[in-house]
């Protein structure tokens, strides 16, 4: 039998936090298993008889699916409140991501606050706990917010923020959301918006921005006040980069300064 590997616990710990960040969250079986493998016989595939047409009757017409984008504009439209929205987004079909997700991640914060925050998707932790930016990104921006008096769980709304993302599953190993993915989420987005009908929006990096705006750019479009789902938008650096890059920090504290005398204003 192979000697174990000399690892420390540390490093021990980083590398299965690193294989569930990479979706590697299946222990080894006692036995290898071919998934690729065929039974020795396959069972018999059914035949059924032809459908005879009936005599000078109408050609028939196949059946075409909806496009999803189309299907969810039409559920997003039908959504009257913030609870039918969530409901149709968890019963929408079409969007593979939901399948890989443990949780569906729709919101957080006073649905009556002044100032919407519109990030890009969920990560492992908001996956887990079902609610966005809770992670180290999420503990940096209420860090960021209170600094400006603001807060998530504010019972004022003028002190207060509410909290989305463009997708609400996590994607495979937190991956960029791909273009059909963001098509289909966005009528639902667009939509959470008009419920909630905040005076602002935050827009937290590139894919929030691109999702709102059209286009990208983050380093230098954040502070550059612009018009998204008719209302004002601000872009603004997401905090998972704020953490990988801190001399941006200065940035951000500028761009929380402006929204603050824009509320007050």
């Amino acid at each position: 039998m192979p000697e174990a590997p000399d690892i420390d616990p540390h490093t021990a710990a980083a590398t299965l936090e690193w294989l569930v960040e990479m979706g590697c969250d299946e222990g080894i079986a006692e036995q290898p298993l071919n998934r690729y493998a065929l039974p020795d016989r396959m069972p018999p595939a059914a035949t059924a008889p032809a459908p005879q047409a009936a005599p000078n009757a109408a050609p028939t017409l196949l059946r075409v699916d909806s496009d999803p984008v189309t299907e969810a504009e039409r559920a997003a439209t039908a959504a009257t409140t913030l609870d039918d929205l969530r409901a149709a987004l968890s019963g929408y079909p079409h969007c593979d991501l939901r399948l890989g997700a443990k949780s569906l991640v729709f919101c957080d914060g006073n649905p009556a606050a002044r100032v919407m925050i519109i990030g890009e998707a969920p990560g492992r932790d908001e996956d887990r706990a079902g609610k966005p930016f809770v992670g180290a990104a999420g503990q940096l921006l209420d860090k960021m917010l209170a600094a400006i008096g603001m807060a998530r769980d504010a019972d004022d709304a003028a002190k207060s923020v509410y909290i989305t993302n463009v997708l609400p599953w996590r994607p495979p190993s937190n991956r960029d959301p791909e273009p059909l993915e963001v098509a289909m989420m966005l009528p639902f987005l667009r939509r959470h918006v008009e419920l909630a009908d905040p005076d602002i929006l935050i827009l937290m990096g590139n894919h929030a921005c691109n999702a709102v705006l059209g286009r990208k750019g983050i380093t230098k479009m954040r502070g550059q006040w612009a018009t998204g789902f008719d209302r004002p938008a601000l872009p603004m650096l997401h905090p998972a980069y704020l953490l990988r890059q801190p001399s941006a920090k200065r940035d951000a504290w500028a761009d929380l300064l402006d929204l603050a005398a824009r509320l007050d204003g």
